[in-house]
């Protein structure tokens, strides 16, 4: 990365700078992740963690997550992570296959999976790893070998995420071109749902909709944001939230570092309205293993909510436990769109 330097500088410097953002309250999950945060030196991730700690009250038993793609892995890096504070990692595997990982573009391939996966595992007792299914070529043989491939190794948790084509990207206008196969909704829909049957047999929880866990090992960081909590982004493109307002900071790199160099965090900001806020927690709470809470929402809203829900229950798309609203496995294919229909308008 050019201008690494000035970039650990800058934001050194915007950690002291929002250091009352939280109003005193205790950081219970950190995260290094965006953009490549395995490729910091041990000695820029202590700094970034110290600094953390001079300007917040963190929990002694805080989850800290670095993101890491498997080709920046090494025992040299692993060891200096570890020594760091990082206790959990989050892996960027993608697939078991090179074919897979050679259309997605990516640096590693299949061997360097397996082998620093291996390196990973012997030396942290937690550890995520990404895979993507619903790829034109992923038949469901090949995606099962990528899912049992990491229930024999033991993954304690797993995202997985299917194909989207993001318009004006390469592959975008590559299928538009006829140059490449495009993605098959069907096909994902199958394979998401082989992929909760599967991890379901092998024992893994299926808290959240593209999460899953072993027992004790659910992502304590996501779960805070489905939680609703409040948290803190730091550097450009980071996002934050006080529980009323949203704020974003500028993704360009060198405006960021530019403008915090002179005192000035450069975001944009959004206050949420009460309406905005029930709906964020409509999404956000349908996606959990637990559900939306109708004891959580006014009278008038429960009851929006109740006349709402009632085509999606008819139609197995949704379950009703108790107060809870609950997607059943087909509801959750379909999350978006369902929760756009529960939306209320007040």
């Amino acid at each position: 990365m050019r201008y690494k330097n000035e970039f650990i500088a800058a934001l050194l410097k915007e950690i002291e700078l929002q250091r009352e953002y939280l109003t005193g309250e205790t950081i219970e999950t950190i995260y290094f992740g965006g953009g490549t945060p395995s490729l910091c030196t041990k000695d820029e991730i202590r700094s970034i963690l110290q600094q953390i700690h001079s300007c917040f009250s963190v929990s002694p038993g805080a989850e800290i997550t670095l993101e890491a793609n498997p080709d920046d892995i090494s025992l040299a890096r692993l060891d200096g992570w570890k020594e760091t504070g990082i206790n959990r990692l989050s892996i960027g595997i993608q697939s078991f296959f090179d074919e897979d990982l050679q259309w997605m573009n990516r640096a590693h391939n299949a061997r360097q999976a397996v082998d620093n996966l291996h390196l990973a595992i012997a030396r942290f007792e937690n550890i995520s790893i990404d895979l993507i299914y619903g790829t034109p070529r992923l038949t469901n043989e090949r995606w099962q070998h990528n899912v049992d491939k990491a229930i024999a190794l033991n993954i304690q948790h797993l995202s997985c995420y299917a194909l989207t084509v993001e318009p004006k990207t390469p592959l975008d206008k590559l299928i538009r071109q006829h140059k490449s196969e495009d993605i098959n909704p069907d096909m994902q829909s199958d394979q998401c749902l082989l992929l909760m049957q599967w991890l379901a047999e092998a024992g893994y929880e299926h808290y959240e909709i593209s999460n899953f866990a072993k027992p004790g090992f659910r992502s304590r960081h996501n779960s805070s944001y489905w939680q609703g909590k409040k948290y803190i982004g730091f550097g450009p493109s980071a996002h934050s939230f006080d529980g009323t307002s949203r704020w974003w900071n500028i993704a360009k790199n060198n405006s960021y570092i530019d403008s915090v160099k002179k005192g000035i965090i450069p975001f944009e900001k959004e206050e949420l309205t009460a309406t905005q806020k029930l709906n964020e927690y409509i999404m956000i709470s349908l996606r959990t293993k637990e559900g939306l809470n109708l004891s959580r929402v006014d009278k008038v809203a429960r009851l929006e909510l109740q006349a709402a829900s009632k085509k999606y229950i008819e139609t197995g798309l949704i379950k009703m436990e108790g107060d809870f609203l609950k997607l059943t496995d087909e509801g959750k294919l379909l999350a978006d769109g369902i929760a756009a229909g529960l939306f209320v308008n007040q």
